[in-house]
Formats: structure tokens, sequence, C-alpha cells
């Protein structure tokens, strides 16, 4: 049996203010294709479906008309909610699409009901394990303590408890989205630490054939039987080298995985420069890039002036700029905190706009802060004497 594990399309989502509406598009209908062109037998999305509780009406009718064109394929589409998801939103109507062959998995509490699909080998039970909030799914498992490797152990043991009771033989697919051990984070995945630890053991699948991941950007293996799809697209520089992709995943007849990555469209390649700006703008090297979307570290001294629409006349694609300035230990600036001591609030303010700006205020600034400071100084004597 084949399968295309997905996940993470955060549909709705923008890059830096840059609406990813038509790449998004543009990959899911490619991710239509591969299933036409495949002959897989279902699709597995782990999560993460939208990029937020309540998506924008152009993510919703994205969404539904892939759900149309999957389920006009004939081939069976089973999705969990990620933590970026609602779940009961996008629950809603799981019963009637489930007809149509679209499985939506957004309930704990039925996370040990597969949907159970055949071949010439016998059954494959698919469970689909929605993101588990410890702090709200603890009682409905009963776990002993409201963090995530408790919760996601006790919703595998009801899977065990499951695949125990069917005929024998039958393989075994489990689709969760979680950070297991072992896995490679990104700047763009949501921090799910809240409510405990956020990794979980790679061993708490033990006893299933194919482990189906989401939450996780990049593509990558934990273990041959266990692997996240990472997203279809970048959603962070921290991605630039990321090479997007689904698995297509085969299930023989005794549970072995094979496994091949399917490449997902590129919207615009990714660039992060960094240096000064002067160099940034002349060296040849960066030619390149110019139809990159492009995050630039300055490293000048003092902070160039109007940097980004310099940045811009070279890559029009700059989205992000950021200042790392070079300074030695012996410049005077890079001691900035040391030299609070015994400093004046003026003073403080002065140095601090040196800091950062690397030159100081000029005369008018100078008398600006002073009147500034005489000012809050004139209220704190007022109030003490009311």
């Amino acid at each position: 049996m084949r399968f295309l594990h997905t996940s993470d399309w955060h549909l709705g989502r923008s890059f830096h203010r840059v609406s990813l509406l038509d790449a998004q598009r543009a990959f899911l209908d490619h991710l239509v294709a591969t299933v036409s062109d495949t002959d897989v037998d279902a699709v597995l999305v782990a999560g993460d479906v939208y990029d937020r509780a309540v998506p924008p009406l152009a993510a919703v009718e994205l969404f539904d008309d892939a759900l149309h064109r999957l389920a006009g394929l004939g081939v069976p589409t089973v999705m969990i909610s990620g933590n970026h998801d609602s779940a009961r939103r996008l629950g809603v109507g799981a019963g009637l699409m489930g007809r149509a062959g679209i499985h939506l998995r957004t309930d704990p509490a039925t996370c040990h009901q597969p949907v159970v699909l055949s071949d010439e080998h016998g059954d494959v039970a698919l469970y689909g394990l929605p993101y588990l909030e410890p702090v709200l799914v603890r009682e409905e498992f009963g776990a002993r303590r409201a963090d995530h490797t408790a919760v996601l152990g006790a919703a595998m043991d009801r899977v065990r408890a499951d695949l125990a009771a069917r005929p024998a033989g039958t393989r075994s697919v489990v689709m969760a989205h979680a950070f297991v051990t072992g896995g490679a984070a990104c700047d763009s995945e949501r921090d799910i630490t809240a409510g405990g630890v956020a990794a979980v053991p790679a061993e708490l699948f033990d006893g299933v054939d194919y482990v189906a991941l989401g939450h996780l950007h990049g593509c990558q293996t934990v273990a041959d039987r266990i692997r996240y799809s990472g997203s279809p697209l970048a959603y962070s520089f921290s991605e630039e080298h990321h090479r997007k992709s689904m698995w297509l995943v085969t299930l023989d007849d005794r549970g072995s995985v094979a496994a091949e990555r399917v490449d997902t469209p590129v919207p615009r390649r990714l660039a992060r420069l960094r240096g000064r700006l002067d160099d940034l703008l002349a060296d040849p090297a960066h030619d390149r890039h110019t139809d990159a979307w492009v995050e630039a570290t300055l490293t000048d001294p003092a902070r160039p002036h109007e940097p980004m629409a310099a940045l811009a006349r070279r890559f029009p694609h700059v989205l992000s700029l950021a200042f790392d300035p070079d300074r030695t230990d012996e410049d005077e600036l890079a001691s900035y905190a040391q030299r609070l001591r015994g400093r004046t609030d003026r003073q403080i303010a002065e140095d601090f706009v040196a800091h950062v700006r690397g030159a100081g205020p000029d005369a008018a600034e100078s008398g600006l802060l002073q009147d500034a400071f005489d000012a809050v100084g004139g209220d704190a004597v007022r109030k003490e004497a009311r």
C-alpha cells in the first residue's frame, strides 16, 4: 500500500507580510497531480492544515477546493488537527465528509478508532492522533501528569489495545503532531512547551509500522519508520537550506517501509546575507540573490542612512533587515553596560543613542533629552509634595 505523507500546510500564512496564497495554491495543485500520477492509496496530512484557529476566508476556500479535488480522485485522505488549528472548527462536518473519503481526525477521544483500508495483503489501520494539549486532554486519557509524554503515551496505549484486537497481520500507521526527540526544529514552528517538556521519545510509537509526523518544518527521518514530511513551503529564513518535499511511502505485506521524497514547488529562493552595506551592494557574488527573498544583517559599526531603500535597489525582494555591528573589545561602545555605573540619567540616554546608532546625539538632541529629564523630574517633585 502506498501513502503520500504531508503536513504543515499552514494555509493563510504570509512570509514577512508577503501573501503565500498563490504559492499554497500551486502546492495543492502539485499535490493533487502527484496523487493522480503515483497511484497512491491514501493521502496523510499530519496537522497544521491552517496557520491559525480562525483562518481567513481565502484559506478556507483553498482548503475546500483541495478536498473536492482529492475526493474526486477517489483516493482516501486522512487529516489530523495540529497545534495551529482549531480542532473543533476543522472537525465540523467530519462525519459527512467521511462518506466522501475525507477523514478528519480532530477528537482526542476517538484517536483509537482507525480508518481501515485494504489491499491484496489484508488490512491497514490508519490511526489519527490530533495535537494533544496536555492540560486539556489529561483527564480524557487519565494521564498521571499534564505533559506531552504522558498524554501521547496514553493515546498510544489505546491505539495498541485496538490494534491487538484486530486480525493477525493487520498493518498499522499512526499520524501524530508532536515534537519527537531527535527531530530538528526551526524558527517558524510555534512553541509547544506549555504544559510540560515539549519533546517526546520515539519509543512511544513502538508497535506500529509507520509513523507520519507533523509539526517540525524540515523533512527528516527520526527512524526508518518514523518520519516528518516537513512543511511544503518555507515559512522562515531559518529554512533557507531546507529541501521542501513530501514522503511517498510504500508499506509491504509484512509492514516494512520504503520511502522516497517528492519535491514541492519553490515560489522563490531564500537568501540570508551578512556584511557591511557597501559590500552587500557591490559584491558580484550576490548577483545570484537578485530574485530571492532576502534577509540582510548589516555589520556596519554605525547604522547607515536609509539602508532598506539602498538594499531594495539591488535586491527587489528584500524582506528583513537586522543590525549586528562589528565591534572589538576595545571599542568603547562594546562596553556600554559597564559604563552605566556612576552615570547620570542624561549621560545614560546619550550613551544609549551612541550604542545603538554608532554616534552620540548632537547639541539639539542633547537639549531635547535634558528637557525631557527636567520635565520628568519636575513631575516627580510635584507628586511627592502632594
